[in-house]
């Protein structure tokens, strides 16, 4: 990206501040390098000291992620609007369903005119088949459809399902939809490594949520290590009390009481545990793209994921890895079982996974895509 005058301002309004740090901090830097003035609007938590030690501006808002209270949302708006206008930004990039939402209103309120809508995955209330979510739905479907549709706004989509379904669905015309895969992934920490000795393992890394397929990966592992004991199952996270999916109090003791799954918690050292590991997985319910497959792409791991928007999108069954109906747990120990069994296969789909990497989800690769959406309105 070219350099610009220092007086553009760009704004990140995002739920939490550990997925700003996970998923668009290598952005916002870059953006930073570029001569953009960078702000953060967040609720601040355990890495915002982080997020401003880079130079930004951190504003603190308070987003409520269970449900949808009318009066509850309107005070979130009218504080981002207030926010807005005391900042000034020149470009507000709002990132999740609920910012995208919320922030577009306080950015029209606020009177600035230049919004990037990132609708990462398309959360809870399109993927869970509770009653809940689906009396949800049609009042966020049409809030999404005023909001993207907006004149000077532009809507970054990580998927072809989803980029398909905004066009289908007339939420956003043709013209203002980027098609960008993912958060990227540093290909050089991520580093392609060789196979460990055995015994094979197997690792997800996600939030321990329902609709990402935990209670798959647990049943399957229970599957799989009935007739071959040998193979490890490594799961890698932890709850996440603000959304309505988190696993219980009561399966967390059931988790740390399995004898077939070994749970670490939450963890730093991905790159190390998927070194450490021969099989990546993660049988989500619907997904943006996931990090956590990019990263193993990265290091050169085969993996088992389901049929699902986000998820074909990294892997091609039977080339860099295996594609299993969701919620389906019988199938994914079969597709594990598989590749445990096949070495050679492993080889030769982490190889494909590593090249895709490198050509198509590296940090560089969407970093220059993210700032060209940023361009377009110049």
């Amino acid at each position: 990206m070219n350099s610009v005058e220092t007086s553009r301002h760009l704004v990140y309004v995002i739920t939490e501040d550990w997925f700003f740090t996970s998923h668009f901090l290598d952005r916002a830097v870059a953006a930073k390098k570029a001569g953009y003035k960078v702000s953060v609007v967040t609720r601040c938590r355990n890495v915002a000291e982080q997020i401003k030690q880079h130079g930004f501006n951190v504003e603190n808002i308070e987003f409520s992620r269970r449900g949808l209270n009318p009066v509850t949302e309107i005070a979130t708006v009218l504080r981002l609007r207030s926010i807005l206008k005391k900042i000034k930004p020149d470009i507000v990039h709002n990132i999740a369903l609920k910012p995208v939402v919320l922030g577009s209103l306080a950015a029209k309120l606020s009177g600035t005119s230049k919004v990037v809508n990132a609708p990462v995955g398309m959360g809870y209330v399109f993927t869970s088949k509770e009653s809940r979510a689906r009396v949800l739905r049609p009042v966020v479907k049409s809030l999404i459809r005023y909001v993207l549709s907006r004149p000077n706004s532009r809507v970054i989509i990580e998927n072809r399902d989803d980029f398909e379904n905004l066009i289908s669905g007339k939420f956003a015309k043709q013209e203002s939809i980027f098609l960008i895969k993912g958060a990227g992934v540093d290909t050089i920490k991520f580093a392609a490594k060789p196979e460990p000795d055995a015994p094979v393992t197997v690792i997800m890394v996600s939030r321990l949520l329902r609709d990402k397929g935990v209670q798959e990966f647990i049943e399957s592992a229970r599957t799989v290590r009935a007739t071959n004991s040998k193979v490890q199952f490594l799961l890698v996270g932890d709850v996440d009390d603000g959304n309505p999916t988190s696993l219980t109090s009561s399966q967390l003791i059931e988790l740390t009481d399995s004898k077939d799954v070994t749970w670490l918690g939450a963890r730093t050292d991905i790159a190390e545990l998927l070194a450490a590991s021969h099989i990546a997985c993660l049988p989500s319910y619907r997904e943006g793209l996931p990090k956590s497959l990019i990263e193993a792409a990265s290091v050169g791991r085969p993996i088992v994921t389901t049929d699902v928007p986000g998820c074909r999108e990294v892997v091609t069954h039977l080339v860099n890895g295996l594609l299993v109906r969701p919620r389906n747990s019988k199938e994914l120990a079969v597709a594990i079982e598989k590749l445990a069994s096949d070495p050679d296969l492993c080889k030769k789909m982490g190889a494909e996974n590593r090249r895709k990497a490198e050509t198509e989800f590296s940090n560089e690769i969407i970093i220059r895509q993210t700032h060209s959406v940023y361009d377009s309105f110049y």
